[in-house]
């Protein structure tokens, strides 16, 4: 009996892992990938996915690879909408502390999505909709968020998306984008100037051991985002980041 047991959390445990590989890839993959990436072999994945597609979360395309299905949308929905929620009490700290609209993203797939926002009390401030996407090469938290990707993951999303510039100052080269990831990675924070929307400044850091990517950011006009205010700024989103990792570890405690 603890046998079957243990053979059923692995099964649960292999499932959520090929997902999470299927998401990791773009969305869409095909066996032998699967394989080749998980080491499992080819008659388990073909079992595991038979399984996930009779309960509608993942789809078999005419080409017969494998893609995320329908039903993940209701719990991914779901999720981010907590995660949010809880995010929404540091969010607000960090408005109440730099003056500046804070927000929470996450990297979902090849796009980043905004969960949760708090607006700054100024007249001029910056507004985005909970639930908008965009492409992570133009925005702070997109940025923060691929500094921790490999170079090799973050090189196939970029030809995946095609780099679009938003604004003359957005950077549309691969090589220059990776060596603005690694300036990301040694610096502890990453910078929006005015490559989202012009006028506009963002600074980002990522949220340390979150369950799923994450990264806090304020946004502001540039002409209050100073360099002079990045440097009171950043320490703090860094400290609010950390305050957040805490809160979430807390959340997810049984």
């Amino acid at each position: 009996m603890a046998s079957d047991r243990a053979g059923g959390v692995q099964s649960l445990e292999r499932a959520f892992d090929l997902l999470e590989r299927m998401a990791d890839a773009g969305g869409e993959v095909g066996l032998s990938e699967l394989s080749a990436s998980s080491g499992l072999p080819l008659p388990t994945i073909h079992r595991l996915m038979r399984t996930l597609v009779d309960c509608g979360y993942v789809r078999q395309q005419p080409n017969r690879r494998y893609a995320l299905g329908p039903r993940l949308i209701r719990l991914g929905e779901s999720s981010a909408r907590l995660l949010g929620t809880w995010a929404r009490p540091h969010l607000a700290e960090l408005v109440e502390a730099t003056g500046e609209t804070a927000n929470m993203a996450l990297l979902d797939g090849d796009e980043v999505v905004y969960v949760a926002q708090v607006p700054s009390r100024h007249s001029m401030r910056m507004f985005t909709e909970v639930g908008r996407r965009v492409l992570p090469h133009s925005t702070g938290v997109g940025k923060a968020l691929l500094a921790h990707v490999p170079p090799e993951e973050v090189r196939a999303l970029l030809a995946r998306t095609g780099m679009p510039a938003a604004t003359e100052r957005t950077i549309v080269d691969p090589d220059a984008f990776l060596a603005e990831l690694e300036r990301i990675r040694a610096q502890g924070y990453a910078v929006d100037d005015n490559e989202q929307e012009v006028g506009v400044r963002c600074l980002a850091v990522t949220v340390p051991d979150s369950p799923t990517a994450a990264a806090i950011s304020i946004s502001g006009p540039a002409g209050r985002v100073t360099e002079a205010a990045t440097e009171k700024i950043v320490p703090v989103l860094q400290g609010v980041a950390r305050q957040l990792s805490t809160a979430l570890a807390s959340n997810g405690t049984p």
